[in-house]
């Protein structure tokens, strides 16, 4: 684990309302020096939940102009699970260009990292990470990043469902941090040596988790354990 998301997560675990949420993904900004971080979920309890740092102006704008509708990121992240880099996404349309055009004119950087969450009950959420920069400082940046974003996505998300009491789930199965961690991981696609490397263990500390993971959800194998901790919704990916 880095100094700066273990930094970031004991803030987190400190944090006690839906407000202080607000006040966090500020600091995460000088925590990683990126200019923007943004989370926003849907239907968390029935109802959306934001904290952002764009201009308020801005997100004004965004909803009075429906531009969700249209937006690639969102179209993105609703039709993968995988994080998205905004470079790689079509920004072919005219519509799609000039609504990026105001973006930036309104203070959003060119480069975008998001990542797509999602939960049981309709739950929808993404995390965003927002920098101006060129394409090398970019690479650079999220490659050396793009690890802590998905844990601190994940560890933001499972905070917010508990402050707004959106997590009484039947079969609620309480899993370790670090177990929640393992499978988040593997649930992303990476390979059981990298999930290793990122959370600074063993593999076969890592195969501990897993299969305490596995025994606690009931779950036939990594596979299953991993769908089975996304639909009670104790990890979300």
């Amino acid at each position: 684990m880095t100094a700066k998301l273990e930094k970031f997560l004991t803030l987190l675990e400190g944090t006690e309302t839906p407000n202080d949420l607000q006040t966090l993904v500020e600091t995460l900004r000088s925590v990683y020096d990126v200019e923007h971080a943004v989370y926003h979920a849907v239907n968390i309890g029935g109802s959306p939940y934001a904290a952002v740092t764009y201009k308020p102006e801005w997100g004004d704008h965004y909803h009075e102009q429906g531009y969700v509708k249209i937006d690639p990121v969102v179209r993105g992240s609703i039709q993968q699970f995988h994080p998205l880099d905004w470079k790689r996404l079509d920004w072919s349309n005219k519509v799609a260009r000039n609504f990026f055009s105001e973006a930036k004119d309104s203070g959003v950087g060119n480069q975008g990292f998001t990542i797509p969450i999602r939960g049981p009950d309709g739950q929808f959420a993404i995390f965003t990470i927002n920098q101006s920069s060129n394409d090398d400082q970019w690479n650079k940046f999220i490659k050396e990043n793009s690890r802590d974003f998905l844990l601190i996505s994940h560890h933001i998300h499972h905070k917010v469902t508990k402050l707004l009491k959106a997590d009484q789930m039947r079969d609620q199965v309480e899993l370790s941090p670090r177990e929640r961690d393992a499978l988040s991981f593997l649930g992303a696609g990476l390979p059981r040596s990298r999930v290793a490397e990122s959370l600074a263990i063993s593999e076969h500390t890592l195969r501990v988790y897993v299969d305490s993971a596995r025994h606690k959800l009931g779950a036939l194998n990594t596979l299953h354990a991993v769908a089975v901790a996304i639909q009670r919704g104790v990890i979300h990916v």
